[in-house]
């Protein structure tokens, strides 16, 4: 396989916080979540090849107007994807993946090309990111923060103490202090930040 293929294109200003993002959503999915509202793209032969050089005349026709480029998918070809995540980076822009992975299970060669992870498969049960019984997680990677409180409605920010490398919410009274990194081995670490995690966002 020579390129991915993708099945949408789309800018979108929701998924990756503070930032005006073109979207991907790459065919090929192997997880099959149920529910998944892009089970059109599973099939990899569909879409449209998603070159090195269609992705640069792509940033080239947003250059200016995008901060961020978002993957829906194209973990299962790591090779792939991260010829495109370099080609963005030499573009000066961000880079988000949205993956029904665990932050465990994303092939290493990939994250450090990634600004921006939203991990877990989607679970009807669960409801979607940002909900507080969620499963789903959006990680800045370069800053070390949990930002899945982003996602949420302002009366439950207070609910995102996470540990990464476990997988496990940290109860309040047990969470580490102000700004203390938790397993920060490799990439499995959880920041916590009290500031952040009251009732109102911080003022940026």
């Amino acid at each position: 396989m020579n390129n991915l293929n993708y099945y949408a294109e789309q800018v979108v200003w929701q998924e990756v916080p503070e930032h005006t993002s073109l979207a991907f959503t790459i065919c090929g999915c192997p997880i099959g979540c149920k529910g998944c509202h892009s089970a059109e793209s599973w099939p990899e032969n569909s879409g449209y090849p998603l070159s090195v050089e269609m992705l640069h005349d792509k940033l080239l026709k947003y250059s200016g107007l995008i901060s961020c480029v978002l993957f829906l998918g194209g973990e299962w070809h790591p090779a792939l994807l991260k010829e495109l995540l370099l080609l963005c980076k030499k573009h000066r822009l961000h880079t988000c993946l949205y993956t029904g992975l665990e932050l465990r299970e994303i092939p290493t060669n990939l994250i450090d090309s990634l600004d921006f992870v939203k991990t877990g498969p989607w679970k009807k049960e669960f409801g979607p990111l940002g909900s507080p019984s969620g499963n789903q997680r959006f990680y800045d990677l370069k800053n070390r923060r949990d930002l899945t409180w982003k996602f949420q409605s302002p009366q439950h920010h207070d609910t995102q103490f996470h540990d990464i490398s476990s997988g496990r919410d940290i109860p309040e009274k047990v969470a580490p202090s102000h700004g203390t990194a938790v397993g920060a081995e490799n990439i499995s670490f959880v920041y916590i930040d009290t500031s952040e995690l009251t009732t109102k966002p911080p003022i940026n």
